[in-house]
């Protein structure tokens, strides 16, 4: 890949990064398509996070925001796509150069995930109440599904769940749920443990993982699989997310869905 002064950078920010798999697909994805761009990660300060992101647009680039960043990323100063304003939670950021136009491709992901699995279900068990969690809810409310709300912290848990319900979802109650999702970074390291003990889950529910690993699948979908679990990583939430993300940046150019999904996989040389 050429890098001259006219490419234009493209970024995801994050705190941690290093492990992010997006710029192996993105840049996969800019060079098939014929773009002059480049995808690179970076871990800005939290305060210096919306700086970054203007830095980044004013120089014709743009990019996406992880952990810890997506509610960050919700109040810079910009225009909002609808799911920004309803979630206040964002993902992705673009621009015409000078403006900040930021949106919320990760509801798109998690459908995605969800989809892959071919099991839907109308009661979802969400883990974690951070930015991610509030990309499921607007999936939810999206699909029509209820959810029930767990947190290492019963007085989050509750004033999430409470939060759910005012953009209209639902509450369920974790026995009925079917699917259960992961939002917690739990799973990025591989000496973290699981966000819940796979053996504690029913054998009709089907696990979503948002956290996915540098090869294969995470330690608790493997052992969710294990236990004859339907199961899949962030992997299929992570491409589709970024699919959607070249509406922000590429409007009038299509990704190549296969081929960034080759990359994801490391199925390019």
């Amino acid at each position: 890949m050429r890098v001259t002064s006219q490419t234009r950078v493209y970024a995801v920010l994050g705190d941690p990064v290093a492990h992010s798999l997006s710029p192996r697909m993105h840049n996969a994805g800019f060079q098939a398509a014929g773009l002059d761009a480049i995808y690179v990660a970076l871990q800005p300060a939290p305060e210096a996070v919306t700086a970054q992101m203007l830095t980044l647009t004013r120089s014709g680039g743009g990019g996406n925001v992880t952990i810890p960043f997506k509610q960050v990323a919700a109040h810079a100063p910009g225009s909002f796509d609808s799911r920004v304003e309803r979630l206040g939670c964002a993902n992705v950021f673009g621009g015409n150069g000078t403006d900040l136009v930021i949106g919320n491709t990760d509801v798109d992901g998690v459908l995605a995930g969800l989809a892959r699995m071919e099991f839907g279900g109308d009661a979802w068990w969400v883990l974690g109440t951070g930015g991610s969690a509030r990309a499921v809810v607007g999936a939810a409310a999206e699909r029509g599904a209820r959810v029930a709300i767990r947190s290492r912290d019963p007085a989050r848990a509750t004033g999430f769940a409470q939060w759910a319900a005012s953009v209209g979802v639902s509450p369920a109650d974790p026995d009925e749920c079917r699917v259960v999702i992961n939002t917690t970074p739990v799973g990025l390291s591989p000496s973290d443990g699981h966000p819940v003990d796979p053996a504690a889950l029913r054998r009709d529910v089907a696990v979503l993982d948002l956290v996915y690993a540098q090869s294969g699948p995470t330690s608790w979908v493997r052992a969710c699989q294990a236990r004859g679990l339907q199961a899949v990583d962030g992997r299929e939430v992570l491409l589709a997310q970024g699919a959607a993300s070249w509406k922000f940046w590429f409007p009038a150019t299509s990704p190549p869905l296969e081929l960034m999904r080759a990359a994801l996989d490391g199925r390019l040389g």
